[in-house]
């Protein structure tokens, strides 16, 4: 299999490059083959197996580009979740092949499948582009690379997590153990399918975990693709099942299911309610949530300007502004606000909309039409109707797929919806403030808490915000700063938990105790 010349006008960039792996040869029957030259796997992945669902439903996938349907996949629903728990659970059973498995083996496997995923990288930021509408270029030098990071950083934890000896009173020997949970079922969004899936597998694997993965509806492709290469890659059956569906039946099935001992879920803040509710009401299971936010990135006078505008301009137009961490609520200082949007605009109206698969493309379309691309076009109206002025873009663009412009509003005030509320797409807020005390209490003042950013070249300042601001992750002078090795998650209703980092295995462990009474013999 290779990625065809001359691609969505990729030319030269990926045309004749040999993908050919020993997974792509032993592909199962229900195999959809793309025009782009792309297989894609479609049924379900239970024991290391593939299959139909029990019901035999399917559900169409869409390339977000052309609004085109690409395939069909086989829809998980709650007897298949059952499935999945059943082959899971006897996979983490005492005296399983898993739980015998040396911890460094674990490490082994998951370096493996790191280094499947970097040897399939064209293939699999080709697939991601096409289902999702990921340009591809960064899809194949951020999204992959930090798939395989993350991978191979939680590899290498896999034969160092331990416990600790404790000096407890009394005549005891006290030390800790640090165990696996148990099955994790885990969901995922559609905005970073890739890099999300390793985020939740990475630590759940090198703790020692089984896993019950769900994509989203609209991008599981990817995926489903690393199924196969988990199973080259010789992980035991029944230690990571994929279950494409959708969230009301699947999803829910997953955190409300008696044989699933932890949750975890990346989504929106009204979903991830609905999970630790479920999780609550049936067996009481662990719960990490990450989950919106409606971010602050604060610009002070005395920053580089140039540098502020294009953070600015990528903290909020990256992946067509589907992402948790877009900083949408800009607080400007009074002195430099007009200048500060004057450049904004200028920079929003340069930045390249188009097919994912042509180099110069800055920004492909949203996911779907539905949800969120008319979403988002309602939010625009909003803050119109609102009073915000409206500087540039705003309307769904003349082309075939989801495609929206760049846009910008000034004079902002934080009453407004498109001020309060996660918009999850290419619209930027700009809004001015005198003072720090001002812009600190403004800033804090949401329900959400995820990350929030600053930009000066005072240390007094870049310091007193980083230390007031309610929020998971803070960047001075930068923004989106991402690493596998730092922790990663949200305060207030942005979530609860971490991932990512040693915080992130902390969250896939149950910590226990063991204490010994010490008998001394009379020789």
């Amino acid at each position: 299999v290779s990625v065809c010349s001359g691609v969505g006008g990729m030319g030269g960039l990926v045309s004749d490059r040999d993908l050919s792996a020993p997974t792509l040869s032993q592909l199962p029957p229900h195999t959809f083959t793309h025009p782009l030259c792309c297989h894609f796997l479609t049924q379900i992945f239970i024991n290391n197996e593939w299959q139909d669902s029990v019901s035999g439903k399917v559900f169409p996938v869409y390339n977000p580009a052309t609004g085109e349907q690409i395939c069909e996949v086989q829809e998980a629903e709650k007897a298949d979740v059952d499935k999945a728990v059943q082959a899971a659970r006897l996979a983490f059973s005492l005296g399983s092949v898993w739980r015998r498995m040396d911890a460094s083996e674990r490490g082994r496997l998951l370096s493996k499948l790191a280094d499947l995923v970097e040897r399939d990288s064209v293939y699999l930021a080709t697939i991601e582009s096409l289902n999702s509408g990921k340009p591809f270029l960064p899809t194949l030098f951020v999204d992959l690379q930090g798939t395989i990071k993350t991978l191979r950083y939680f590899a290498g934890y896999a034969d160092k997590i331990h416990g600790t000896s404790i000096p407890m009173d009394g005549e005891y020997l006290t030390f800790t153990r640090y165990e696996p949970i148990g099955v994790c079922g885990q969901i995922i969004p559609w905005n970073f399918p890739l890099m999300m899936t390793a985020w939740k597998l990475g630590p759940a694997l090198a703790c020692g975990n089984t896993v019950i993965l769900k994509p989203a509806e609209q991008t599981p492709l990817t995926c489903l693709y690393i199924a196969a290469l988990i199973k080259e890659a010789g992980f035991p059956p029944g230690v990571i099942n994929i279950l494409p569906g959708f969230g009301p039946t699947a999803g829910a099935a997953i955190a409300s299911h008696m044989g699933i001992d932890k949750v975890a879920f990346t989504g929106s803040t009204e979903v991830g309610k609905l999970i630790q509710e479920a999780a609550g009401k049936s067996n009481l299971k662990r719960v990490t949530l990450e989950l919106g936010g409606k971010n602050p990135n604060i610009i002070f006078a005395d920053a580089d300007l140039d540098l502020a505008v294009e953070q600015a301009h990528q903290g909020v137009f990256f992946n067509a502004g589907q992402c948790c961490t877009a900083g949408s609520r800009i607080y400007v200082e009074e002195p430099i606000y007009d200048e500060f949007v004057r450049r904004s605009v200028e920079r929003a109206k340069r930045r390249r909309v188009g097919s994912p698969f042509d180099p110069t493309t800055e920004q492909g379309p949203q996911v779907s039409e539905d949800n969120p691309s008319n979403r988002v076009l309602e939010f625009i109206q909003s803050g119109i109707s609102e009073g915000a002025k409206l500087e540039c873009g705003g309307k769904a663009l003349g082309l075939k797929g989801f495609f929206i412009e760049p846009t910008v509003f000034s004079n902002v005030r934080d009453d407004m919806r498109i001020a309060r509320e996660e918009i999850f797409g290419p619209v930027q807020q700009i809004m001015k403030f005198k003072t720090l005390e001002e812009v600190i209490e403004r800033a804090n003042n949401t329900d959400y808490g995820l990350v929030a950013a600053v930009f000066t070249n005072d240390i007094n300042k870049a310091m007193t915000i980083s230390t007031a601001m309610q929020a998971g992750t803070v960047w001075i002078n930068c923004f989106n700063a991402l690493s596998t090795q730092c922790p990663f998650g949200g305060y207030k209703m942005s979530g609860n938990g971490r991932e990512l980092g040693e915080s992130g295995l902390k969250e896939y462990s149950e910590v226990k105790t063991i204490t010994m009474k010490m008998v001394a013999k009379n020789s």
